[in-house]
């Protein structure tokens, strides 16, 4: 009989700095967090890197659970040659829209470094005007450690800034949601109508102020109907 055939499982190398090394240095990463939920502000942050201090297990932060990303924003800001988080208002969101509030998110974090970078890694495909030339890598988060990084302060800012909305404007749900779509969310708007933190631009507020199920925005929009 021939040899069985066996099949090898390659593992996949998740997040690295094979971008960062074709860069001029320093390089940063650059993400952001918060651009689709109803309520609150969008985050950013800049990430700079020493290749031979990158945490073990930093990845895209949508792939971590809530415990790891608070035990590697730790130590992504110990073992980081640099790094910041930048924010953008609701207020400068309805001014800007949200795709420019976002750049405006990451002008702040990178401007905020104690160390200026020469080149920054963008997550996304929009070419945002950064304080340094940029690259922009989509899926960057998926590929770059840097980008990696930067998702996961970014995210871990504004989770935690939500949960101190929760304080202040209770009966959302902010800290379980963080302001997004959730039905529980969905039914606190109707009832208690928007607080000053909700976006009030966006068709699920809209809906509610009408006195309808904002829930209906946002399962078209999932259909790309918005």
């Amino acid at each position: 009989m021939p040899p069985r055939r066996t099949t090898k499982t390659v593992e996949p190398l998740g997040p690295h700095l094979m971008l960062e090394a074709a860069c001029p240095t320093p390089v940063c990463g650059v993400d952001e967090a918060g651009r689709g939920p109803w309520a609150g502000p969008v985050s950013a942050a800049a990430v700079i890197f020493d290749p031979d201090r990158v945490p073990q297990g930093v990845n895209d932060s949508k792939l971590l659970t809530p415990k790891a990303r608070e035990r590697l924003e730790v130590e992504i800001k110990a073992c980081a040659v640099a790094w910041a988080v930048g924010f953008a208002s609701v207020e400068e969101i309805a001014v800007l829209n949200i795709l420019h509030a976002t750049g405006l998110a990451m002008r702040r974090a990178v401007e905020s470094l104690h160390v200026a970078p020469a080149f920054a890694l963008v997550d996304g495909n929009y070419a945002f005007k950064l304080p340094c030339p940029i690259k922009t890598v989509v899926k960057g988060d998926a590929i770059s450690v840097s980008i990696a990084a930067a998702s996961i302060l970014a995210k871990t800012a504004r989770d935690r800034l939500m949960a101190e909305m929760d304080f202040l404007y209770p009966g959302y749900g902010f800290a379980a949601h963080k302001g997004y779509g959730a039905p529980v969310h969905g039914e606190a708007l109707v009832r208690l109508g928007p607080c000053p933190i909700h976006r009030m631009g966006w068709a699920p507020v809209r809906l509610a102020l009408a006195g309808e199920n904002p829930m209906a925005a946002a399962e078209l929009d999932d259909r790309g109907g918005l």
